[in-house]
């Protein structure tokens, strides 16, 4: 059984997602797209790509859906047939953990049928692009009522957002804009809609060439299920890893990958929720309480600030009209004036990520 440290394992993420050197490949032959990155804001997915890539970042190949835990990610279009049964639930105990909620007590005891209703209305309803407000309503008319809550501000019952996002994929709906003008519209030659899951071993073994060497319990909350459910369908094919002398699993074939993995140097600043920081085991991405509060809020979470391939620090930014992105970085320790040369350097990554021509730096 190989052994390793948290710095080990830190090494490890960072070159198995391209934050090591950037690459020069276009978005969709990242390997990190296997994963998927989450859209947290506007434009967040570009920031995440421009850290790995000095490539264009509009790559057609790409589509935005909502994917794990009913979140919007971009993810190649080529891989959503496989991908639409990877995420079907496994089972009615699985769906109810995806969709427990304090507003459907009732609905989430459907299980697989909630799922299986709402994938249905929206295959009927986004036959074109649409606000998601009236996609909203018009599912909401067409599901079970215990799917349903009432809405004092807009008056009227809608679908609990849980169940929603998560049935979208197998809707066959992808996400067009998000926002006040928030649209969806029906996938391009969509795959059908699921009756059973296929493939969650490919999925759990995807989340741990990334994120591993992993526990089931993280991997279940990284999906919305439960640590029972996943340990029923944990695949074949693993090794066990011990990291600070906690037993975890990392696929066979990266275990040597694990073992070898050399600390990076250099700075990369990344958006908040990238896919470095979706890992559900937090103490061991920033071993530090008070830090964690900083990087992982209850709302708005901010972008991060690596260095050498640790969480170092964390950056905010406002964007000027549509000439200049103006960042705020707070690190965890001094900064000498080295590093803030590469921090100032690497803002023009985070602009080219947000579409305008320049970056300043503001250091606290």
């Amino acid at each position: 059984m190989v052994s390793v440290d948290r710095a080990q394992v830190m090494a490890y993420r960072v070159a198995a997602q391209g934050l090591g050197v950037r690459s020069r490949k276009r978005p969709a032959d990242l390997p990190l797209l296997d994963l998927g990155v989450q859209e947290y804001t506007p434009g967040s997915q570009d920031v995440a790509l421009a850290a790995r890539t000095s490539a264009a970042l509009d790559d057609d190949r790409l589509i935005t859906v909502w994917a794990a835990r009913g979140a919007p990610h971009l993810h190649r279009r080529a891989d959503l047939a496989a991908l639409v049964k990877q995420l079907w639930p496994v089972s009615d105990a699985d769906a109810t953990a995806r969709i427990k909620s304090g507003q459907i007590p009732e609905g989430m005891k459907l299980g697989l049928a909630a799922f299986t209703a709402t994938a249905a209305a929206f295959r009927e309803v986004v036959t074109t692009s649409m606000p998601r407000g009236e996609a909203s309503a018009e599912v909401s008319r067409r599901v079970p009522a215990e799917l349903t809550y009432y809405c004092r501000g807009c008056e009227a019952q809608h679908i609990a957002g849980n169940v929603w996002q998560h049935s979208g994929l197998a809707g066959g709906v992808q996400v067009e804009s998000r926002g006040r003008e928030a649209t969806l519209g029906p996938l391009p030659d969509a795959p059908p809609q699921p009756t059973e899951n296929e493939g969650v071993g490919d999925l759990i073994a995807t989340y741990l060439r990334f994120l591993g060497p992993a526990t089931p319990a993280e991997v279940a909350k990284y999906l919305g299920s439960s640590a029972a459910e996943m340990k029923r369908v944990w695949p074949a094919g693993l090794a066990e890893v011990t990291v600070d002398g906690r037993k975890r699993w990392l696929p066979e074939s990266d275990v040597t990958a694990l073992a070898k993995a050399s600390r990076p140097s250099g700075v990369r600043l990344i958006p908040g929720m990238d896919p470095l920081l979706q890992a559900r085991d937090r103490d061991l991405v920033v071993p530090d309480r008070a830090q964690q509060k900083e990087v992982w809020r209850t709302l708005g979470n901010p972008g991060a600030l690596l260095l050498d391939g640790e969480v170092a620090g964390v950056w905010r930014a406002k964007i000027v009209g549509r000439k200049r992105v103006d960042l705020t970085v707070t690190s965890f320790g001094s900064l000498p004036a080295t590093r803030r040369k590469q921090v100032e350097d690497e803002a023009a990554e985070v602009a080219r990520g947000r579409g305008v021509p320049e970056a300043t730096v503001a250091f606290e």
